[in-house]
C-alpha cells in the first residue's frame, strides 16, 4: 500500500508540474498577445524556441555573415544573415539580431553529413552545399574566401558534434 501511495503521490506531482508548465506557457502566450502578436506569430515563436534549444545566438557567434540561400519550397535565392553557434546554424532576414529575434530557420549541425563546394553542381560562383540525412541545401557566399571560411567553420562544428556523440555514446 505504501508503494502504491508513493507512486500516486509521484504521479500527482508529475501531473501538477505538467499543469504548472502548461499554465506558465499559457501566461506567456497571454503576455505575448498583449504585445499585439497574432496567434500565428505566437505559434512561430514557440516553434522557434524549440528549434533554438537555449542557444544565445545574439552574441559571441562562432561565425556570422551574409549568405544567399535557396528557398526550401520555392527555389528562389534570398540573402540572409547566418549565425553559427553551439552546433546550430541560424538565419535571419536582418543583421539586427537580439534576444527577441526569431530565426527564419535553424539547422542542427549534428544532422549534417557534409559541407563542400558546389559551383559545378548549381553553376554559381562561391556556392557550397550542406547535406543532412534528409536534404541538401545550397548557399552562395560573397567571395571565395567567405565560402572557404564557412566550409571550414561548419566542417569543424560537424567534427565537434560527431566527436561529442562518440564521447557520449562510445564508438559506433
Amino acid at each position: 500500500k505504501k508503494k502504491k501511495k508513493k507512486k500516486k503521490n509521484k504521479e500527482r506531482g508529475a501531473q501538477r508540474s505538467a499543469r504548472e508548465r502548461a499554465a506558465e506557457r499559457e501566461s506567456e502566450r497571454e503576455r505575448e498577445r498583449e504585445k499585439g502578436l497574432s496567434m500565428a506569430q505566437l505559434l512561430n515563436r514557440l516553434r522557434a524556441e524549440e528549434r533554438i534549444g537555449g542557444v544565445e545566438f545574439w552574441h559571441s557567434p562562432e561565425r556570422c555573415g551574409w549568405l544567399t540561400k535557396q528557398g526550401e519550397y520555392i527555389k528562389t535565392w534570398r540573402r540572409r544573415w547566418f549565425i553559427l553557434k553551439q552546433g546550430k546554424i541560424f538565419w535571419f532576414k536582418s543583421q539586427e539580431v537580439g534576444p527577441t529575434s526569431i530565426p527564419r530557420g535553424v539547422i542542427d549541425v549534428h544532422r549534417c553529413l557534409s559541407i563542400k563546394g558546389a559551383e559545378d553542381v548549381i553553376n554559381k560562383q562561391h556556392a557550397f552545399e550542406l547535406s543532412t540525412y534528409s536534404e541538401t541545401m545550397f548557399f552562395i557566399a560573397d567571395s571565395d574566401k567567405e565560402k572557404e571560411e564557412w566550409i571550414s567553420s561548419v566542417g569543424r562544428a560537424i567534427v565537434r558534434q560527431s566527436k561529442s556523440m562518440t564521447d557520449d555514446y562510445g564508438s559506433y
